[in-house]
């Protein structure tokens, strides 16, 4: 109530822009405090790697907070790199470039390991990946998802659709840690659309080394981790595996006998009855 009776003063003096700036920037100093202690208390509690993500939008914005991140103790930081190509006076090129800039900025700010969280949306995507493999980073995760809008035919409003990913959202990294299994040098993680043990068996197959579960925990809460290792060993010791690492990238477009099912030509096939293709 009073954040509101000030912001009325301010646009009634005009000097609105002013607060809302100030407004902004506490926000953030808040969230970025809050952020930090519980990378702090994460380490003091948990045996496993604690890893801190960061929004990136400019390589310049994050520097403090990376740094601070650090200086947390995290064990390694994820850049969730968020540019929507939207902007048609910007060449793909462009995009490229700032992609490259603020992966390029953190590491030689950091010393613990960096991830990059990129989108598929490159006109050339495999093509992008192999140059963020080589700018040092530890890892790429494949991908990062964006919010969508929808329309309400019965209000006739526009608004959020689900910010919840689907089950079927995990085709796309599922295709493209395929389709990149042993072109880069780097591990992968496969990250979008992962709700059910048999999409995490998957995604390992297709060539991922590691899965990120968040909407299915949101939605049917944390049994469902025992759940999907559970599944996976039970999958190991069926097809007598004798760990996980034996199973990553065996679905990959370099092991299978027809490499096209991993691109367009999959559709025609899909009609004349092709099945054999491992």
């Amino acid at each position: 109530r009073e954040f509101h009776h000030i912001l009325d003063e301010a646009e009634a003096s005009g000097e609105i822009n002013q607060y809302l700036d100030y407004f902004d920037a506490k926000i953030k100093n808040d969230n970025i405090s809050d952020y930090l202690s519980l990378i702090k208390e994460a380490k003091k509690n948990l045996e496993i790697p604690v890893i801190a993500s960061v929004n990136c939008v400019t390589p310049h914005e994050w520097r403090y907070f990376v740094k601070q991140i650090e200086k947390a103790k995290a064990d390694a930081i994820e850049l969730n790199i968020f540019y929507f190509p939207a902007d048609f006076n910007q060449s793909g090129a462009k995009l490229e470039e700032k992609y490259l800039n603020i992966i390029q900025q953190t590491l030689s700010d950091t010393h613990i390991p960096v991830v990059a969280k990129i989108s598929p949306y490159f006109s050339n995507l495999g093509a992008m990946i192999q140059k963020i493999s080589k700018t040092g980073v530890a890892g790429i995760t494949l991908f990062n998802r964006f919010s969508k809008p929808d329309i309400d035919l019965e209000k006739g409003e526009l608004h959020l659709a689900s910010v919840f990913s689907h089950p079927q959202d995990y085709l796309i990294p599922l295709q493209w840690t395929a389709l990149m299994y042993n072109r880069i040098d780097v591990p992968m993680a496969a990250s979008t659309g992962i709700h059910t043990a048999e999409a995490f068996v998957k995604l390992l197959l297709s060539g991922a080394n590691a899965n990120y579960i968040v909407s299915a925990l949101f939605k049917k809460g944390f049994d469902v981790i025992p759940e999907m290792l559970n599944y996976l060993e039970a999958y190991l010791q069926k097809n007598n595996y004798q760990s996980v690492r034996e199973i990553i990238g065996k679905f990959s477009q370099k092991n299978i006998k027809n490499p096209g099912y991993y691109e367009r030509a999959q559709f025609m096939r899909y009609f004349t009855g092709a099945k054999d293709i491992l």
